[in-house]
This record gives C-alpha cells, sequence and structure tokens, in this order.
C-alpha cells in the first residue's frame, strides 16, 4: 500500500531523513519507534506533503505522491493525525468532526461515520456540543483521532498518539487502535511508548538519527535485548 525509497528529508543544513525506505502492507498496522529527533515525525510529514523531500521515493497505492500537495494526499485516502492533536478549539466536537469530512459529499455515509466514531468514542458523543478547546487532554486526541477517520482514510498515520495521556487512557487508545484496523483501516504509527507500539504492531522500524538501524515483527522487536535496553529501560543480560 505505502512503499518507501531512499527518502532524505533536510531542514536548512540539517540532513533529518537520511535513506529510509519502508513499506506498509494493506491490513498492518506498523510503527516506527525512536528517540526524540530520530526523524520519526519527518518522515511522517513528507509522506503527508507537509515537508517536500531532498529526494526518494513516495509511493502509496502504486502512485508516486512525492510533489502532490496535501489536500490531494488525503483525498487519495491517506490522512495524518499529527502530534499535540490540534483540534480547532473554538468549534464544537461536531463541528471538528464535520471538518473531517471537508472532501466528501456522499451524506449518508458521513452519517453513518459519525455514528461510528461516537461508537469507538461514546464521550466525544456525550460532549458533541462542547467547543472542542474545553475537552480534557485525553478528549481531544481522541476527536483529533475521530476527525481524521471522518475522511474515511485506506491508511491511518497517527503522530504520538498517547503523548501525555494517563496510562489507562494510552490502553483505551491502543484498544481503539486494534478496532480502527479491524474495520479494514491500515495504520502507521509513530510512538514514544515503545511497548505499547510494538506490541500492537505487525511490523516495526527503529530510526536512529535518521537511518533505520533495525526492522523486524513487533514480537521480534521486543524480545531484542537492545531494543529492551534502549526503549523499555531493561538492562542487558
Amino acid at each position: 500500500m505505502l512503499e518507501i525509497t531512499d527518502l532524505n528529508v533536510f531542514y536548512g543544513g540539517i540532513h533529518a531523513v537520511k535513506d529510509v525506505s519502508m513499506r506498509v502492507e494493506p491490513g498492518q498496522i506498523v510503527t516506527l519507534i525512536g528517540a526524540n529527533g530520530a526523524g520519526k515525525s519527518s518522515t511522517l510529514r513528507a509522506i503527508a506533503g507537509l515537508v517536500q523531500p531532498r529526494s526518494g521515493s513516495i509511493r502509496f497505492r502504486g502512485k508516486e505522491i512525492v510533489g502532490r500537495p496535501t489536500e490531494a494526499i488525503i483525498k487519495s485516502g491517506l490522512t495524518l493525525v499529527p502530534e499535540g492533536r490540534r483540534v480547532f478549539p473554538n468549534l464544537t466536537v461536531r463541528e471538528n468532526l464535520d471538518l473531517g469530512a471537508f472532501g466528501r459529499s456522499d451524506r449518508a455515509g458521513i452519517a453513518k461515520d459519525i455514528e461510528w466514531v461516537f461508537h469507538l468514542f461514546p464521550r466525544l458523543e456525550e460532549r458533541q456540543q462542547q467547543k472542542a478547546g474545553t475537552l480534557s487532554g485525553g478528549e481531544q486526541q481522541m476527536l483529533a483521532l475521530g476527525r481524521a477517520l471522518m475522511s474515511r482514510p485506506a491508511l491511518l498515520m497517527m503522530d504520538e498518539p498517547s503523548l501525555g495521556l494517563a496510562p489507562v487512557l494510552i490502553e483505551s487508545i491502543f484498544q481503539v487502535i486494534q478496532k480502527i484496523r479491524a474495520e479494514g483501516t491500515t495504520i502507521l504509527l509513530i510512538e514514544q511508548n515503545a511497548f505499547a507500539a510494538l506490541n500492537t504492531a505487525d511490523t516495526g522500524y527503529v530510526l536512529e538519527n535518521g537511518r533505520i538501524v533495525m526492522a523486524g515483527t513487533g514480537a521480534e522487536l521486543l524480545a531484542n535485548e537492545d531494543i529492551q535496553a534502549a526503549y523499555l529501560g531493561r538492562k542487558k543480560t
């Protein structure tokens, strides 16, 4: 579904992403883990068209998307939930969700997807007339995710969905991620909580200083002593 080949991203003289190649197959949950500044968010931003890579290829559903505007990429079926939620604080929950469907005209389908979002996040239904800026951090994360789902993406990218959330909410968010995949949406996930990410993912990639240094199934990476020492706080035997 998504194939990235030799991707390079620069910010001025800073080489943020270095020859990254990776694949996301239909129906998978794929995660990128790494320390802050490793190049994870830059990779997602390049896929979404928010930054232009210096070189490399990004093919989505067999078509090259490098150089295409973000709006066109979204309409092709790829959506990003950015780090920091970025809901519209002065709009209601329902208005935020409606904006997620801005590129659609199928009213019946939009209404059905609103019901699905409310099924995933009953708290949003309870607060649908409440201003988004008055929601808790966890509720805003639910809204950001629900808003992204309203575009009905084939591939959903999430940048740090558990950032700043209490452990019980982190568990809830990852349960929802599994439900979204079960409904047929492919997921590419960036996450500081390496245990939760790898425990959920089919495939994982490890980024260090802009380069992929390790790849494998989620279970393989969880069992790797180097990963455990670097990201899970466990001492090597």
